[in-house]
C-alpha cells in the first residue's frame, strides 16, 4: 500500500528493452535505501514494482508487457525521472490517501495554465472512467494524491492544480500538453459506484 505522498524525484539510469520485458535502473537517495530489500514494492510513477537488484545507490526493476502497454513506464527513456514512493509501514502517517500502485488508465493533458504560485492542468480519459471522478474527490496522477477541482464528465475531462511544492518534487513540474500520466482511481468511489451500478441494474 501507499500514500500517495510522492518521496523523491530520480533518474532512470539505465534501460534494457528485451522481448516483453524492460528492465531499469533507477538511483535512489540514501534516505530511501533503508531496510530496502529485493522482493520489495516501490512505487514508480504511481505503479507498483518488486525490487529485482540492489546495487549501492542502483536499484533495479522488471516491467512485462502488460505494464509497458497500459502505463506510461513503456514510453520510459534513460534519462527520465520518475516519481517514487516506497511502500508505506504500519503506523505511517497517511498524508494523502491509501493506494495500490495498480494503475486504473492513463490521461492525457491537453491544457495547462500558469498562475502566480499555481499550475492548473486539464486531463482528459476514455469517457467510462468519468463515473468514478468526481470534483473535490481524490484521484492518483503518477503516483501523487491530489484532489479534483472541476470534473465534466460529459468532455471527458478534469483538473487538478498544483502548488509550488508539488510541482517541485514530483514530474509534474516538467510535464505538459501532450504529456500522459498514469491514473489510479480510488478504490473505495470505484466499490461505491459499481455497487450502485448493479443494483439499479437488477433492479430494472
Amino acid at each position: 500500500m501507499y500514500t500517495g505522498i510522492i518521496q523523491a524525484l530520480c533518474p532512470v539510469i539505465e534501460l534494457e528493452e528485451k522481448p516483453g520485458l524492460t528492465s531499469f535502473r533507477v538511483e535512489l537517495p540514501d534516505r530511501l535505501l533503508g531496510g530496502l530489500q529485493i522482493g520489495a514494492s516501490v512505487s514508480i510513477d504511481g505503479a507498483c514494482f518488486t525490487v529485482t537488484l540492489i546495487e549501492n545507490n542502483l536499484v533495479s526493476f522488471d516491467a512485462m508487457q502488460e505494464t509497458l502497454v497500459k502505463t506510461t513506464i513503456g514510453s520510459l527513456k534513460q534519462g527520465d525521472f520518475v516519481n517514487i514512493e516506497r511502500s508505506a509501514k504500519m503506523g505511517d502517517e497517511i498524508g494523502g490517501h491509501p493506494m495500490s500502485g495498480h494503475v486504473s488508465t492513463m490521461a492525457e493533458i491537453i491544457e495547462v495554465t500558469d498562475q502566480e504560485n499555481n499550475k492548473a492542468v486539464t486531463f482528459k480519459v476514455s469517457p467510462e472512467w468519468m463515473k468514478f471522478i468526481f470534483s473535490k474527490g481524490f484521484i492518483g496522477l503518477d503516483g501523487a494524491s491530489l484532489t479534483v477541482v472541476d470534473a465534466d464528465k460529459d468532455k471527458g475531462t478534469f483538473q487538478v492544480w498544483f502548488i509550488p511544492e508539488t510541482l517541485r518534487v514530483t514530474r509534474f513540474g516538467t510535464k505538459g500538453i501532450g504529456h500522459f500520466v498514469n491514473v489510479e482511481i480510488d478504490p473505495q468511489t470505484q466499490v461505491m459506484v459499481e455497487t450502485v451500478e448493479r443494483m439499479m441494474n437488477q433492479k430494472a
